[in-house]
């Protein structure tokens, strides 16, 4: 069976788009839907879909870095403004954001371990459906992910959990890529 060339390439270059190179204009409805159905065709065992999506447009990116700066201020009345400034644009460093959510679980078949990492791999397929559509993507965690005030602001229930925060746009230029692993340092072959 030969590679598909085009699919190997991709695979073999992907990046993420830094959000320096990052802009608009972002996916529209229809191909924001078709790059969700997309991130979710992952490996699911026992099919508990153990994840969802939050969109996040630019309008309600700024309410929410509103929310993320008081958030910052009420914690540290001293706070660099700067530091303010910056969680208040976290969430319009690109057109669109998709929080994933993992719902990860206990089940009587399927290991938590199992279901959390199908819902990394929403936000890894989430990635290539953006570049797919000729879009750039980056998937943040950021300390967000991890503040209950966050979390409850952003309707999660008490078990979930972001898996990652997958921002999109148009990017303005290619980037640069990064130093990789070496494959050899990091493979082995088992021998019986």
């Amino acid at each position: 069976m030969s590679a598909s060339p085009v699919l190997i390439d991709h695979l073999t270059t992907r990046r993420s788009t830094p959000f320096a190179l990052m802009q608009g204009p972002g996916p529209d409805a229809a191909a924001l839907a078709s790059m969700l159905a997309v991130a979710a065709r992952v490996p699911d065992h026992g099919k508990l879909a153990p994840w969802r999506f939050v969109i996040i447009d630019r309008q309600a990116g700024e309410k929410l870095g509103g929310f993320l700066a008081d958030l910052v201020k009420s914690d540290d009345a001293a706070a660099d403004p700067k530091k303010v400034e910056i969680d208040a644009a976290r969430f319009t460093r690109a057109p669109v954001c998709v929080a994933v959510v993992s719902r990860a679980a206990p089940h009587v078949k399927i290991p938590e371990w199992e279901q959390v990492l199908s819902a990394g791999a929403v936000c890894l397929n989430l990635l290539h459906a953006a570049i797919a559509h000729g879009f750039g993507g980056n998937w943040v965690t950021e300390w967000p992910a991890y503040d209950r005030r966050v979390l409850d602001r952003l309707g999660l229930d008490a078990h979930e959990k972001i898996a990652g925060f997958v921002h999109i746009g148009t990017p303005s230029a290619r980037a640069e890529d990064r130093v990789r692993p070496d494959m050899t340092a990091i493979t082995s072959r088992f021998e019986g």
